[in-house]
């Protein structure tokens, strides 16, 4: 006699138990057991660092950059105004500004190194026993950033120079993981402004993790680097040339980008301002040394309008011309009234333009 089977059905009619003779069958409306492994769907969902940024925070910046349209608009025009005047002007103008903007950068972040240390540093890498060589390393780079190569978006750990050890433990958090999520929201945020964008990604600079081996200056250079990155001839946007103001803002996020375009057209008129200085005593030098022979006296106004401050060791060797050449010219303009020394000492004298 055949078997009989039994079935028990609870209320919705699916099948608790079944018999042997339809266990094949019932098998294959288990639709939720898992496959074999190898034909499992890959339909997990991503990890965390995949996850879209908050846009919320973009979202406040970004109602903070319509309630200062108008200032923003003005700063705008004045920083396109610096970056015609430097995409017209002479290479050296660049790097003049990069040493006093990285000089005043380093008293905002505490390094407090004078411009004279600073170009000894960077022409000749000369220092003193007083000096930190962690600071000049810094500023070193922020003079570095400040004059040429990518910008920040470009490669960021190469730009500042932070990478992660081959043996880094599994349970820290890696720079490549904090710096991408940093990124990941000035990426997303490219609707704003490149001004506001630079503000934002200042003030998130610590609460994305970089706070630590002189975030403050690393995070003004890249702020500024970005605030100028549709330009052609400025390579950063002033913004602590007299003062760093718009740095030390503080409050909600209109707050800190009101204050932070009032410092920023401060620092840009202030820029402006040097380069007039510099351009009407190039032209006086000119004048005044058009009679006198010989290829030192250019090659000094060269190194004096690339260079706030320059000593005589400085010029020999960016010159290529003789200590005594140097010196010689260096006395005659002082003369002349062209320079005008300013360290008050019989040696290691520094001479500076005089507009």
């Amino acid at each position: 006699m055949k078997p009989q089977t039994s079935t028990f059905i609870d209320d919705f009619d699916d099948p608790l138990i079944t018999t042997e003779g339809d266990e094949e069958a019932h098998e294959e409306d288990l639709w939720f057991l898992p496959g074999p492994l190898d034909e499992e769907p890959d339909d997990l969902p991503p990890g965390p660092r995949a996850e879209p940024p908050d846009t919320a925070v973009i979202d406040d910046w970004a109602k903070a950059e319509g309630v200062h349209a108008a200032r923003l608009a003005k700063v705008a025009g004045r920083l396109g105004a610096l970056d015609d005047r430097l995409l017209r002007g002479p290479e050296g103008w660049r790097h003049r500004l990069a040493l006093i903007e990285a000089a005043d950068l380093s008293w905002f972040a505490g390094d407090r190194v004078s411009s004279d240390r600073l170009a000894l540093w960077v022409s000749m890498r000369l220092s003193s026993v007083q000096d930190n060589p962690e600071a000049l390393a810094r500023v070193g780079w922020a003079v570095r950033r400040l004059t040429n190569g990518p910008g920040p978006i470009i490669d960021f750990s190469a730009f500042l120079d932070r990478r992660d050890p081959e043996n880094i433990e599994d349970v820290a958090e890696r720079f490549e993981d904090r710096a991408g999520g940093w990124l990941d929201v000035i990426t997303a945020a490219a609707e704003l402004h490149p001004i506001t964008r630079a503000c934002m990604g200042f003030h998130l600079w610590s609460l994305a993790g970089l706070g630590q081996h002189g975030d403050r200056m690393e995070a003004a250079v890249t702020a500024a680097r970005i605030a100028a990155s549709e330009g052609r001839g400025a390579v950063f946007a002033p913004l602590a040339i007299g003062g760093a103001v718009g740095l030390r803002a503080a409050g909600e996020s209109r707050e800190r980008l009101a204050r932070w375009l009032d410092g920023m057209e401060s620092a840009i008129l202030s820029a402006m301002r040097h380069l007039d200085d510099i351009e009407r005593w190039s032209a006086r030098v000119a004048s005044v040394t058009a009679p006198l022979s010989g290829r030192t006296p250019p090659a000094l106004c060269h190194t004096l309008t690339e260079w706030p401050l320059v000593s005589a060791p400085m010029a020999e060797a960016l010159t290529g011309f003789s200590r005594a050449a140097v010196q010689r010219n260096l006395a005659w303009m002082q003369t002349h009234g062209l320079i005008r020394e300013v360290t008050g000492q019989g040696r290691f004298r520094m001479w500076r333009a005089m507009p």
